[in-house]
């Protein structure tokens, strides 16, 4: 059953089909190797061409898949332009493919910079501010021991190279695509600088990872910004884009289904993580480190394949109570930080 006040009017398409969400606007999806199994991908009429928003990841399976949307239900007819909203793989991971085939890509300046910077960045261990951020994390001393050794994933294991070269988009920016005017609105927290679009003629929002109902998005903090407030970023996107939020709108999200109730989905977001900040809380009475904080935070067992996503939530979770001063941190012996609420 949906939550209260949203409301799901497609089914989703099989591999290789296409489902017409809006005039001139297809939905399909592209297969992800993760308990995620999906990224939802979009085709906008743009001319004579199409315009793609989000590509999937960068694998034979992928290009096949696009090879045959491409002769299937997009006709034939060329991509143009390819919007990707951020600069997670799953979302940017095929755009550089698409520009070798003649695409404009279109993005934010700090999505393009990061997947340009990262695509640049591979690695063949972790770093050492990699593992020093683990261990300040918690991570089990046996796991720490066996992830130093092994291969990271890196962007080039699922992103294409990108060409020099992209159009920026920006907060109060305007897009044309087809016959809609796009106003551009900026998320972040769970991506810097996360695109969101919304149609002045007809109530389509281009919600990409910003926007997906039933499920949360990752917030996480990395080693490549220790001291990050991702929870602190997505609350204020979040009751921001909530001003410009209606019931009429037809939300199309990075993953799950296009769905109506925006007002209150983007509700249901934010009283999500203040639930989980107020578990947190109770949970912290006893100094723990943020893997420690799995329990209060998730209510479920992590399993090897959650691992990586809990332990970087966990510790923004953690970092953001104490950003806003109401807990307090200390290094341990062994590196990690002990997060503690205040008295």
């Amino acid at each position: 059953m949906a939550p209260a006040g949203l409301r799901y009017p497609f089914a989703p398409p099989e591999l290789g089909a296409a489902t017409e969400v809006a005039e001139g606007v297809l939905w399909m999806r592209l297969p992800l190797p993760m308990a995620l199994d999906h990224v939802n991908v979009y085709a906008l009429e743009d001319g004579a061409g199409w315009c793609i928003v989000d590509t999937g990841f960068d694998s034979r399976k992928s290009r096949a898949l696009w090879e045959a949307l491409l002769a299937g239900p997009l006709a034939g007819r060329p991509v143009t332009r390819v919007l990707v909203t951020h600069h997670h793989p799953d979302h940017i991971g095929l755009a550089g493919w698409f520009q070798g085939r003649g695409a404009e890509l279109i993005t934010t300046r700090t999505a393009w910079l990061m997947a340009r910077m990262l695509v640049l960045d591979d690695q063949p261990l972790p770093t050492p501010e990699t593992l020093a951020f683990w261990r300040g994390a918690g991570m089990d001393p046996a796991l720490l021991e066996q992830r130093a050794q092994e291969r990271p994933f890196n962007f080039t294991d699922a992103v294409a190279p990108l060409p020099l070269g992209f159009t920026r988009i920006a907060e109060g920016g305007v897009v044309r695509i087809g016959g809609r005017t796009f106003d551009v609105r900026i998320g972040n927290g769970h991506a810097p600088e996360h695109a969101t679009l919304w149609s002045r003629e007809d109530g389509l929002v281009i919600g990409g990872d910003q926007l997906i109902p039933s499920i949360s998005p990752n917030l996480g903090v990395y080693a490549t910004e220790p001291l990050a407030d991702p929870v602190a970023d997505w609350l204020e996107s979040c009751a921001r884009l909530a001003r410009f939020a209606d019931e009429g709108q037809l939300i199309l999200p990075g993953h799950k289904l296009p769905f109506h109730g925006l007002p209150t989905r983007l509700r249901q977001l934010i009283d999500n993580h203040h639930g989980a900040l107020a578990r947190l809380e109770v949970h912290l009475a006893t100094p723990r480190t943020a893997t420690e904080c799995f329990p209060a935070l998730f209510k479920r067992e992590i399993g090897p394949g959650d691992y990586g996503l809990a332990l970087v939530e966990a510790f923004a979770h953690c970092q953001h109570l104490w950003h806003a001063g109401r807990a307090t941190r200390t290094r341990r012996d062994d590196g990690a930080w002990l997060w503690q609420m205040k008295a």
